[in-house]
């Protein structure tokens, strides 16, 4: 794994440069295998195929303090519009914390 192109990827992520499909592709071709993002730590971490894992900085200025109480429903609302409206990572993060979300479970970056 290459922790400078993972870096960039986890950039483009952050600031919508580039279509969440492309940076999936972009992490698999560079041996990513799975990923995490830690709302709590404001961190992504990456793991490799082959046991390496690359850390990158969560930064969404403005994200709220994770809300004490689970809200689905908000939660399913911000998932929808990011899937059939394009709704770009910032704003999913924002409105993912506000429902109450600490982190994502590992997600193959295969199936993201």
């Amino acid at each position: 794994m290459d922790a400078t192109l993972i870096l960039k990827a986890a950039e483009a992520t952050l600031i919508g440069s580039m279509p969440f499909p492309e940076i999936v592709k972009s992490l698999l071709e560079n041996g990513v295998e799975n990923y995490f993002v830690d709302y709590a730590s404001r961190s992504f971490t990456f793991y490799g195929m082959e046991g390496g894992v690359a850390h990158a900085p969560l930064s969404i200025e403005d994200l709220p303090a994770i809300a004490v109480d689970f809200d689905r429903p908000s939660l399913q609302a911000a998932i929808v519009d990011s899937q059939q409206h394009g709704q770009k990572f910032r704003d999913f993060s924002r409105r993912a914390v506000a429902a109450g979300v600490q982190a994502t479970l590992p997600s193959s970056a295969g199936s993201a």
